[in-house]
């Protein structure tokens, strides 16, 4: 398999979270939700993920079936889901939802995260990444949700928080806004 396969089809670098994420999370059965085109998945496949790559859009599928057709890459499994619906029907060593959940609606994001949870295994992890809505940073994009200040950590009450933080950051628009940034851990 190529050293890179994002850059060799065009595709962005992994999330930067995903990328970190893999120096604690050993390789596994892993699930990309809102996988877009699959830069994250083809990420995890190269680090030895067994990875579910899931999406709303068949296009990008399409565009990641496509370069795993090409690379041969036995190890993606793209598939058509609406994470809104909330119903995985399979449990995962790591789930990584990177910039997603803001394009959900407000009312499905609990039942989303409580089947995140419920679908990992023990001591398996999740990945979150998700913009904010704060007093100081108010969210400048008309996301139909965003967190409020602590709402994302409450959520994982019981849960190994190995990183969280609320920081400021600034979108591939130059849109400055906090983003809630978290990879827990289930207990064992």
């Amino acid at each position: 398999m190529s050293a890179d396969l994002n850059q060799k089809y065009g595709l962005n670098p992994a999330h930067s979270e995903v990328v970190a994420a893999c120096e604690v999370v050993s390789p596994g059965k892993a699930l990309d939700m809102g996988c877009s085109n699959g830069r994250n998945a083809l990420y995890l496949a190269q680090r030895g993920f067994d990875v579910t790559a899931v999406d709303v859009n068949p296009a990008a599928l399409g565009q990641l079936q496509s370069i795993v057709s090409q690379e041969g890459i036995a190890t993606v499994a793209p598939q058509v889901y609406d994470i809104s619906h909330a119903n995985l029907d399979a449990d995962y060593d790591f789930i990584a939802c990177t910039v997603t959940l803001m394009f959900i609606h407000p009312s499905r994001v609990d039942a989303v995260l409580a089947d995140m949870q419920q679908r990992t295994r023990a001591g398996g992890y999740n990945l979150i990444v998700c913009a904010m809505d704060s007093p100081d940073y108010p969210c400048p994009m008309n996301f139909p949700f965003t967190f409020q200040p602590g709402l994302l950590s409450a959520a994982y009450q019981g849960w190994e928080l190995v990183k969280y933080n609320e920081d400021v950051g600034t979108m591939h628009n130059g849109a400055r806004l906090r983003f809630a940034t978290m990879l827990a851990r289930k207990p064992a």
